[in-house]
């Protein structure tokens, strides 16, 4: 994590909608519009969002049920993580949008004097380390999303295993999304020490995408082997 960055910093200026207010089908609008914001860093924490959803869905449709009682313990404990997690990434999706929009409005200040384009610059700086700020959180609740689905892979639900692929692949989604996120903005970003710091993070993010791919073809192949099992 980019210890320099705290979640206070995003902010809530810029006038950008928050997610936890709007329809869906009006966030899918403004993401198809020519709108500078939300765009695929937003979309990149919603994929981590539908994943830590779909933990509670199995989760939720395992408790209770008497076949699964010796797990139900753990089961209630991963559902409250994953929705903890749902939580952050919904609020990573409104916090990339406003930290591209501060992108946006920095390259727009005035550079008429020497004076400007030295503030202009730093305004720049800043706000690019901000925006690969989020893709990293982004990354780190994905990641935290595929340990729960690792966690209750044979102690859940078998009916809604297929679900546990979903979620595997779209924390997988959100992962790769984010590298390409903490990516483009390193390669504008001056210092050397953060570069380095993005560099590491994205290292790290390559390898989780590996970690989801082997958890998805994992429930695949459970599910290939599964015998019908009745709700």
């Amino acid at each position: 994590m980019i210890d320099c960055i705290r979640p206070d910093d995003w902010g809530q200026a810029g006038g950008v909608p928050g997610l936890r207010t709007e329809q869906v089908e009006d966030w899918l609008s403004r993401l198809a519009s020519a709108g500078p914001a939300p765009g695929g860093g937003a979309a990149a924490a919603m994929h981590a969002a539908m994943a830590a959803a779909l933990v509670e869905m199995v989760c939720n449709f395992t408790v209770g049920r008497p076949n699964y009682a010796e797990h139900e313990s753990l089961v209630r404990r991963v559902c409250e993580e994953a929705t903890e997690l749902r939580r952050q990434a919904v609020e990573l999706a409104d916090a990339d949008a406003r930290a591209f929009t501060s992108v946006t409005e920095a390259y727009k200040l005035p550079k008429d004097s020497e004076h400007d384009r030295m503030t202009r610059s730093a305004a720049i700086q800043g706000a690019l380390v901000m925006a690969a700020a989020v893709p990293v959180r982004t990354a780190e609740v994905a990641s935290r999303v595929l340990e729960l689905v690792e966690r209750i892979i044979g102690r859940s639900n078998a009916t809604v295993l297929s679900d546990l692929a979903v979620s595997a692949s779209s924390a997988g989604a959100a992962l790769a999304s984010a590298s390409v996120h903490v990516e483009v903005n390193r390669a504008s970003i001056n210092s050397p020490e953060v570069a380095d710091r993005l560099g590491d993070a994205v290292a790290r993010i390559e390898k989780a995408i590996e970690s989801a791919h082997r958890i998805s073809t994992d429930v695949r192949v459970r599910i290939s082997r599964a015998t019908p099992v009745a709700r």
